[in-house]
């Protein structure tokens, strides 16, 4: 079957989407659009499974709420969410609240990007960018 395949960020079904039609994909399961421009928060199993699955890149910004630079990069990080809407899918991840995945992906320091492709990481980067910064470190 062609098309892309795509974990949803809400209930975790993988899907198959055809790319002209990325726009408006749905998860079969739950309804939830797969493609909506917006950084969305996960937990550990979601982002596994995506990570894993996912034909886009997708890019995780590791954060925690007491994190100054965290705070400062997040609307930047939703602007480029947002620009990268059909060819990326930026997701978060809150530190405090889902600790094992700092340790599973050897988080040292935040805010921390990386960025997996094909299954596997392809790029990290520790330190707070700017919107255009995360656009040209993104891997599409």
């Amino acid at each position: 079957m062609a098309g892309l395949k795509l974990t949803c960020l809400h209930c975790g079904q993988v899907n198959r989407t055809p790319k002209e039609r990325l726009d408006a994909a749905k998860c079969a399961t739950c309804g939830a659009r797969l493609a909506t421009g917006k950084a969305i928060d996960v937990d550990l199993a979601t982002l596994q499974k995506a990570a894993r699955n996912d034909d886009l890149a997708l890019v995780v910004d590791f954060w925690a709420p007491w994190c100054g630079p965290c705070k400062m990069m997040a609307p930047q990080f939703t602007q480029a969410a947002g620009q990268l809407r059909g060819q990326a899918r930026l997701v978060k991840v809150n530190t405090e609240d889902h600790p094992k995945a700092s340790a599973t992906y050897g988080i040292r320091g935040i805010p921390t990007l990386i960025a997996f492709k094909g299954g596997r990481e392809v790029k990290r980067q520790a330190g707070a960018l700017q919107a255009p910064q995360i656009i040209g470190w993104v891997p599409v």
